[in-house]
């Protein structure tokens, strides 16, 4: 009876250590089960930098008018028009990596640029009136790349970017990137960004001083025997030729944003750039107030051509204030201080002021005013001497105040109803700016902007 008892007993508890060990492994599984699922919720639920494919298509056409074109010396038209179209596709390549193309054409009709060979067309050569030549028109082209990588907790931003740009008489090549962090729960921001520019200018300059290049034909070249010289016909100008084609720029940046208050938010940024190489602009012409003059029909010849340091410094600093002053309407301000070591000081202030009128809908109205100091080698037609060291009579080197006035709605969709193929629209820009510089240029510049995500 006993042995009996003892063997149902150990029957018992091998039933019971069975149990338990059942209990234990599904316990494990569980228990791996509940964190695997946890893991994987975790990865699901992760917040990707960009959700889907973004397609940015950009267009503007500009227009200006002034006289005092620097092609011809100071003086002559300064008619242009321009159209550029861009295309901007931002691509999320997984959960934190980003690649942004950005390309760009532009193409425009220029008075002035007309005007390096004034020769060339059917009317008589006048600084005033744009040539009838193949300098008039040219397009531009330009191509970016930007890869930016983000860290897990969204802290941390790098960015790598390359691009091209070229056009008739220039090609650059470029690289930069950039590196972000965010401190105190993302109310901190701070960016190191740097880049650098790598420039070649075609060589190309004034029509009447190409013949006094070294082993030209002087006076007996053709342009002098088919055309009459008035005024002084002695004409001998000083012929400036650049010994290298290449300008390299390169710059760095410090960028701080702070969310002040929960209806202001704060930013600081200075940017130091040098460049180095050719700094002047080969075509345009100076002329000599004790140089007599020679003319072509009604186009003055040149002097010379422009002459500037091969290095120059330029460093801006300034901040931006938004302040939200309800649903409704936002008040965004911007100051900039920028000096160089050619001479120039310059203020820059504007003031935004978006009202969204409806859900959709926000209007924005927008001031600009900008003031400099002329450069130190700047000096109008006629205005320099001929022993003069470096010389420049282009007017965007020049002492100016400016005023910007310009007005722009934009129609938002977060929801993106409207369709096109597998993109929703998310929203529309247009926008209008008119600028006046005491100089006497005028511009105006109509631009808009369509922005579309992938469903």
């Amino acid at each position: 009876m006993e042995g009996e008892l003892a063997e149902a007993v150990v029957v018992i508890n091998k039933k019971f250590r069975m149990k338990n060990i059942k209990l234990t492994i599904s316990s494990l599984f569980l228990m791996l089960s509940i964190l695997g699922y946890s893991q994987e919720k975790k990865t699901e639920f992760k917040k990707r930098v960009l959700e889907t494919i973004e397609v940015d298509l950009l267009s503007s056409f500009y227009n200006q008018d002034g006289d005092n074109a620097a092609v011809s010396g100071g003086i002559g038209t300064e008619e242009l028009t321009d159209i550029t179209g861009t295309m901007i596709v931002s691509i999320p390549l997984n959960d934190d990596d980003v690649l942004t193309i950005d390309t760009g054409i532009s193409a425009y009709t220029s008075a002035s640029s007309s005007n390096v060979d004034p020769f060339d067309g059917d009317n008589p050569a006048d600084p005033f009136v744009a040539s009838s030549g193949a300098s008039k028109t040219d397009l531009w082209f330009n191509f970016t790349g930007i890869y930016t990588h983000s860290s897990d907790d969204r802290n941390e931003i790098w960015s790598a970017n390359v691009s091209l740009s070229s056009e008739y008489d220039y090609f650059s090549i470029g690289a930069g990137g950039s590196f972000t962090k965010l401190f105190n729960e993302k109310n901190t921001e701070v960016t190191l960004n740097g880049s650098v520019y790598i420039d070649t200018w075609s060589d190309i300059y004034p029509k009447e001083l190409r013949a006094f290049a070294p082993g030209g034909d002087g006076l007996d070249a053709g342009l002098f025997f088919y055309n009459t010289i008035t005024g002084n016909a002695n004409y001998n100008p000083i012929y400036q030729q650049f010994d290298g084609m290449g300008r390299n720029s390169y710059a760095v940046g410090l960028n701080a944003s702070q969310i002040l208050s929960k209806k202001l938010q704060g930013s600081m940024a200075i940017d130091v750039i040098q460049q180095k190489g050719l700094l002047s602009s080969p075509f345009q012409r100076v002329y000599f107030s004790d140089v007599a003059d020679s003319f072509i029909e009604n186009f003055h010849l040149a002097d010379s051509n422009e002459k500037l340091p091969d290095t120059r410094v330029k460093i801006a600093v300034g901040g931006r204030l938004n302040y939200y002053i309800n649903e409704f309407l936002v008040l965004r301000t911007f100051y900039r201080y920028f000096t160089d070591d050619w001479g120039i000081t310059s203020h820059t202030a504007s003031v935004e002021l978006p009202i969204k009128i409806t859900d959709k809908f926000t209007l924005y109205p927008s001031y600009r005013y900008y003031t400099q100091t002329g450069a130190d080698y700047f000096a109008p037609y006629e205005g320099h001497l001929s022993s003069d060291e470096f010389y420049t009579s282009d007017y965007d080197l020049s002492e100016y105040n400016a005023n910007q006035y310009g007005f722009g709605v934009r129609y938002t969709d977060i929801f993106t109803k409207a369709h096109i193929w597998k993109f929703g629209l998310k929203s529309i820009d247009l926008k209008f700016n008119q600028y006046d510089r005491t100089t006497g240029l005028k511009s105006s510049i109509v631009s808009g902007g369509i922005k579309f995500v992938m469903d």
